[in-house]
């Protein structure tokens, strides 16, 4: 832990905040599990009312931009920086995540994502991509909504990584007749304390490339109050675009400039017009630097 994180951080608030968090969740966790056993529609809006306080004790104030789509199930496309991403995006979507097949095995936290229902993929065997489709095509068309982050791995919180575009195949899918909705969504820690947090500050909330875990959320339970912005795009569907890899241009672009947005401090600037959208459906996302996945927790 840096002397900064030191200074800024209570030891006695993070070991309050720790202890009220675990209360909670042990308190939720049969909860949750009765309702998923027992298919009881309580397993979906649970999560959110769990995450929603969550944030609360974690000290996380989330501001919410934009409209999330209601309408049907819908896929979530969001960028993705921490996993306090997981706790912020649940308390504002009734829906399971997407992750890689390795959260499964995590200790307590591999629990807590098959209590949410979470999708697992193992995102290095290509052999699997028609198999994982499926798994959430089917899912979608039961109703579930999806939160996918394309990214493959964490960046820094600074900017968007490149998408991986496979599993946006399943946008194809007709839900009732009707094509699956896909939200972009950007999500971007932006002040601590009130402080807007910079290139220094942001890794506070950032978990990326070798950072381990528990120092890192030791730390976030120890800082004070973190601003973290979430911004709900335009929902589309793959008939306005030529193909996947045109879908998830357009949703990286848009999450891209969202985070842009907010790392500036200006998130009421101007967004682009749809036509200008249009008219670069096609045009390659520009290529961000690689961050090593080694610990990270979604696909």
């Amino acid at each position: 832990m840096t002397r900064t994180a030191r200074a800024l951080g209570s030891s006695p608030r993070g070991a309050l905040r720790l202890t009220l968090y675990l209360l909670w969740t042990v308190i939720l966790i049969p909860v949750q599990a009765l309702a998923v056993a027992r298919g009881w529609r309580l397993n979906r809006g649970l999560p959110v009312f769990y995450h929603r306080v969550c944030t609360r004790l974690m000290g996380l104030d989330v501001v919410v931009r934009g409209d999330r789509a209601a309408d049907g199930p819908v896929m979530f496309v969001s960028n993705h920086s921490s996993y306090l991403d997981i706790t912020v995006l649940g308390s504002l979507i009734p829906g399971s995540f997407v992750a890689k097949t390795e959260v499964g095995s995590w200790p307590f936290f591999g629990l807590l994502a098959k209590l949410q229902r979470t999708v697992f993929v193992e995102r290095k065997a290509r052999s699997t991509v028609g198999q994982q489709r499926d798994d959430l095509g089917g899912r979608l068309e039961s109703g579930d909504s999806l939160i996918l982050f394309p990214e493959g791995t964490s960046s820094d919180g600074n900017r968007t990584l490149p998408f991986k575009t496979a599993l946006f195949a399943v946008a194809s899918r007709r839900i009732d007749g009707r094509p699956l909705t896909v939200q972009p969504v950007s999500i971007t820690p932006t002040r601590l304390d009130g402080i807007p947090m910079g290139f220094a500050f942001r890794p506070f909330y950032a978990w990326y490339g070798d950072m381990d875990l528990v120092p890192h959320l030791w730390q976030a339970f120890r800082l004070g109050g973190m601003t973290v912005e979430v911004e709900f795009h335009p929902p589309v569907t793959i008939d306005g675009f030529s193909s996947r890899k045109a879908l998830a241009d357009h949703c990286h672009r848009v999450i891209t400039q969202g985070v842009a947005r907010a790392v500036s401090g200006r998130p009421d600037a101007p967004r682009p017009t749809d036509a200008s959208l249009a008219t670069t459906e096609t045009t390659p996302s520009p290529a961000a630097p690689t961050i090593s996945d080694a610990a990270h927790g979604s696909a």
